[in-house]
């Protein structure tokens, strides 16, 4: 039985401010440490619940966050980027189920470091008329693959937002938020103890979730953070301008959505 883990940093115990999640400081790395250990924390779990095999993909920002010498051995890890289907690249039908750890609250939503994929570039993104987290977009992504998402680690935001999404998942909630770069947080020691739990939990009850899908075709709505951004992508010829910073994109796939998203995010990176 193979789980794969797609890990993310704004969900961890203990972080909160956008600084943690950005290299070169020193509460990045306190941030990266706290993430790494609470990633093996699950795959201890996964483990532990019958898994014979754990593949953890490093999801955040630069993907190359998780320190490997720090991480249970166990494991296989993906660092980099770009790679193909980013947060869940490396997934495919031979996984059993899907760990989200670290994961967080969508754009426009409360939570802490609520976001979705790039908090510079989109201000909010749709799927056939849903609005959508990280975990909603990856975890239909799963779906279209015929795989569940069996556990979510996070604060209590994200639990409020994609709980209705995956029935029979477990979830590690270690911290509530109090505001956007505010929480209360259970200590790591006890994150961690909660997150094993739950991952050991999620692998013995597998037959309990269900794949989450959005039936194709797909269109994708991304709300830009500019009209400048909009401009851009609107010069894209498949593209449908639906309001000043709003474009609109066509795709047949899952993968195709996350291949747009991807698209658009790095040419925010001319506007910064």
């Amino acid at each position: 039985m193979k789980i794969f883990i797609s890990a993310d940093i704004e969900g961890v115990a203990g972080v909160v401010t956008p600084q943690q999640g950005q290299p070169g400081n020193s509460e990045y790395e306190r941030a990266r440490r706290l993430m790494t250990e609470e990633v093996s924390a699950a795959i201890a779990g996964a483990f532990e619940g019958g898994a014979s095999e754990v593949v953890v993909n490093d999801s955040h920002g630069p993907m190359t966050n998780i320190i490997p010498e720090l991480l249970d051995p166990r494991a296989e890890l993906i660092l980099g980027r770009p790679k193909p289907t980013y947060m869940c690249a490396g997934l495919d039908a031979s996984f059993s189920g899907v760990f989200f750890t670290g994961y967080h609250s969508g754009a426009g939503r409360n939570g802490i470091l609520s976001h979705t994929v790039n908090g510079f570039a989109f201000y909010g993104i749709r799927v056939n008329g849903i609005d959508s987290a990280e975990a909603t977009l990856y975890g239909a992504y799963a779906g279209s693959l015929g795989i569940p998402v069996a556990l979510l680690t996070g604060d209590d935001q994200l639990q409020a937002q994609c709980a209705p999404l995956f029935p029979g998942a477990q979830w590690a909630v270690v911290k509530t938020a109090l505001s956007q770069r505010a929480a209360r947080a259970l200590s790591p020691e006890n994150a961690r103890a909660r997150i094993r739990t739950a991952a050991a939990d999620a692998t013995r009850n597998l037959v309990a979730c269900r794949p989450y899908v959005i039936p194709g075709p797909y269109r994708l709505e991304l709300d830009l953070s500019s009209v400048t951004l909009a401009d851009l992508a609107a010069g894209i010829p498949v593209a449908d301008r639906v309001s000043p910073r709003t474009v609109a994109f066509q795709a047949d796939t899952m993968e195709g959505v996350i291949g747009w998203i991807g698209a658009i995010g790095a040419m925010s990176a001319l506007l910064r």
